[in-house]
């Protein structure tokens, strides 16, 4: 298969542990042809098809120097076999613009992973309310006195901004509400932007885990990641450390009521934050840990993964 990445600049690629730069590995290994673009690259004019800037790239296995380009230049995204949309959050209005874009690319003839549509209908944070009977009590509002109410409900709560990433903005009030009202007003802009709070789920000591589901499966390790020091966070970006552990039953339970539905609507990999026996976020724009994982167990996901796109192609 020729496949291109749409996904951030390779320059800034952590290749030691980037999901994306596995996928590309694998696939190279397997023989498929690699290339890359960013969103900012692909375009559309009437009359024309979607192209991009891409660079069709050979993977090294030097950490420095990891990539040679064998090939630059303007190409249709039809004449790929698969685009593997990878761009990090946030999900601002240009990541709604590039997911239009390739929907339109779907229209021409490729097929994009996850599907464009399915990004859209699924916010990071907001996803969950489909699935609340998994859920810790959540809130989502614009409203201070609905935060503080729910705060009087429940004392130690979390608040969390419903476009960030990597841990960014997330805020524990406990009990005494030191700086609720602060807070509150940080994260909803004095009523113009919502947010989202949850009940606190003590249980984030040993980790918040993310649990991968490629092809409606899930990968049977989730990577724990645990807070460090006094920080509430367990986000690798946020200092946390990543313990990759065999899947609870309740883990199961959760990928396997979510995985298939969300499958079957073109998401071919998902990442689930449970934090205990609650989930509290469905990652689809660029869900990650593959390396961790395998490093950790020696199970391979990135071979998981190209067998999930492999048979998606072929269906």
């Amino acid at each position: 298969m020729k496949i291109l990445f749409v996904a951030d600049p390779l320059e800034v690629f952590q290749t030691y542990k980037d999901t994306t730069y596995s996928m590309m590995r694998e696939a190279q290994r397997r023989g498929h042809s690699v290339a890359a673009c960013e969103p900012r690259h692909i375009s559309w004019r009437s009359g024309g098809v979607v192209t991009a800037q891409v660079r069709e790239i050979r993977l090294t296995g030097v950490d420095d120097d990891w990539f040679i380009v064998t090939h630059e230049g303007v190409k249709a995204l039809k004449d790929f076999d698969a685009v593997i949309m990878r761009k990090d959050p946030p999900f601002d209005s240009e990541y709604f613009y590039a997911t239009h874009l390739l929907e339109q690319a779907e229209r021409e003839g490729v097929a994009v992973f996850n599907k464009p549509a399915a990004l859209r209908d699924h916010p990071e944070k907001l996803a969950i309310m489909e699935f609340a009977q998994f859920c810790s009590p959540t809130l989502v509002t614009r409203d201070a006195q609905e935060v503080r109410r729910f705060h009087a409900e429940h004392h130690d709560i979390i608040l969390k901004p419903l476009d960030g990433m990597g841990g960014m903005g997330i805020y524990r009030v406990k009990a005494d509400g030191l700086n609720l009202g602060s807070i509150t007003e940080t994260l909803n802009r004095d009523g113009a932007t919502s947010l989202m709070v949850q009940r606190f789920v003590p249980e984030i000591t040993l980790g918040d885990k993310r649990v991968l589901v490629i092809g409606g499966k899930p990968v049977p390790f989730s990577l724990a990641r645990i807070p460090q020091g006094t920080e509430v966070r367990g986000n690798l970006a946020a200092g946390g450390k990543g313990v990759a552990q065999a899947l609870s039953a309740r883990d199961l339970e959760i990928a396997n009521a979510i995985g298939p539905k969300l499958a079957a609507r073109g998401l071919l990999l998902v990442g689930l934050d449970v934090i205990g026996d609650s989930l509290t976020e469905i990652n689809v724009t660029s869900p990650t840990c593959f390396q961790e994982i395998t490093q950790q167990t020696g199970f391979d996901v990135p071979a998981m993964f190209l067998d999930a796109l492999e048979a998606a192609k072929a269906a």
